[in-house]
């Protein structure tokens, strides 16, 4: 959440100081044109995330890692399938932290790429023989993908592909792990044109005592 405000402060700063710089300038028409942009990217951003997911601390989440993602010219798009209902506050809390992780980690693993893109699709499996209902969580990108060496390692903390000198690497993905099987419920990882992250997060309200 940290570093996702902090992404969010360093977009405004931007911005505020294009209209500051506009504003000394007398440049109004120009203002008027810059302003008018950011509303409706803005507008459009909240409105595709919105169409498709109730939840609002959900919603939100995705709003600002949009942003986030955007910063560092990646594009981060729902999947058309995606359709999430409002959670229960414990199981919403869940799947924000399973998301926020899956989806930093996406970034990062193309950031550097050209034509970057994550994807993500939230939907809810309603209960069934084989269990309760969940949550299904999936964000994959268009990255190198996991190495096959890896892909036991990934959800272990302290692991991580990145250079051992950044701090903190290799907490998200074993958080993930923790939060599903606290649940009762998986995440795993497989290459289709890049990393390919899926969990399921059972809703344990909906589970019989």
């Amino acid at each position: 959440m940290t570093g996702t405000l902090r992404a969010q402060t360093h977009e405004f700063s931007n911005q505020l100081h294009t209209i500051s710089g506009l504003v000394q300038l007398e440049a109004y028409d120009e203002l008027g044109a810059f302003l008018g942009t950011l509303n409706r990217r803005r507008a459009e951003i909240s409105d595709r995330v919105l169409a498709r997911v109730d939840d609002p601390a959900v919603a939100a989440l995705l709003i600002a890692k949009t942003s986030l993602a955007a910063e560092r010219r990646v594009e981060l798009v729902l999947d058309p399938a995606t359709a999430l209902p409002r959670l229960g506050a414990d199981l919403s809390a869940d799947v924000g932290t399973v998301l926020g992780n899956l989806v930093d980690n996406a970034v990062d693993a193309v950031a550097s790429s050209p034509d970057a893109r994550v994807e993500v699709l939230l939907r809810r499996e309603e209960a069934g023989p084989d269990g309760p209902a969940a949550v299904v969580v999936r964000v994959a990108d268009s990255g190198p993908g996991v190495a096959e060496a890896d892909r036991d390692q990934v959800f272990h903390r302290g692991f991580s592909t990145k250079p051992t000198e950044e701090g903190g690497r290799g907490v998200g993905l074993a958080l993930v792990q923790v939060v599903c099987g606290r649940r009762g419920g998986s995440v795993a990882v497989h290459n289709a044109g890049g990393a390919v992250f899926a969990a399921r997060l059972p809703d344990l309200e909906d589970v019989t005592p």
